[in-house]
């Protein structure tokens, strides 16, 4: 295990590798925190409790077997809603991968929106030539995916999913989807998000 710390100005940058993932805390006011070896205890006990849910860990394997460069990130704040995430990430909301989890009267899908655009149920409902189209509730959710909403990833779901991308996702070099928490996120380009999610 190997850490790194940038400082800038009254900033301090934590970066923490480990074998088979990346995670990150960014922007910790050295006000607030002494660099004592206590407070990285405390620190990188909270990163490896989250990289060791059951959710990520499925995440993990996922973006492992499909390309060993893709890496879970654990952020200091939540990527609960897009412009959380963007926030944390010092990105643009748009690059941001919204999982939406809808219903149709007898099956299950996800589409995978940017986080600057609305899905819209009318269009969807025109695609799948269905009437009946909504989003699905959080048991369900959960249920299927194994993710509870806020967490909910493009990827390693606990049953088969229809998935549908958003082609404006395609304006951005990379992409963020979550990993199976709201302070877990992965990076990605479009191209490999359309082929690891069969999308």
């Amino acid at each position: 295990k190997t850490f790194y710390f940038n400082i800038k100005k009254n900033q301090i940058n934590i970066v923490y590798y480990c074998d088979t993932t990346y995670a990150f805390l960014t922007y910790i006011n050295k006000n607030e925190y002494e660099i004592i070896n206590s407070q990285f205890v405390t620190i990188i006990s909270w990163m490896e409790n989250l990289l060791e849910k059951e959710s990520v860990q499925r995440v993990i394997k996922t973006l492992r077997e499909f390309d060993s460069k893709l890496k879970v990130q654990v952020l200091n704040s939540s990527a609960r809603t897009a412009h959380d995430a963007a926030k944390s990430l010092d990105t643009e909301v748009g690059s941001i991968i919204k999982s939406l989890f809808l219903k149709t009267k007898n099956s299950f899908l996800l589409c995978l929106v940017a986080g600057d655009k609305r899905c819209s149920l009318n269009k969807i409902k025109k695609i799948l030539d269905q009437k009946d189209v909504s989003m699905a509730e959080a048991d369900k959710v959960k249920e299927i995916t194994g993710f509870t909403i806020g967490g909910v990833s493009p990827v390693g779901h606990l049953n088969p999913l229809k998935i549908y991308i958003d082609k404006s996702l395609s304006r951005f070099k990379n992409i963020y989807g979550a990993a199976g928490h709201p302070n877990c996120v992965f990076k990605i380009d479009f191209e490999k998000l359309k082929k690891i999610t069969n999308g």
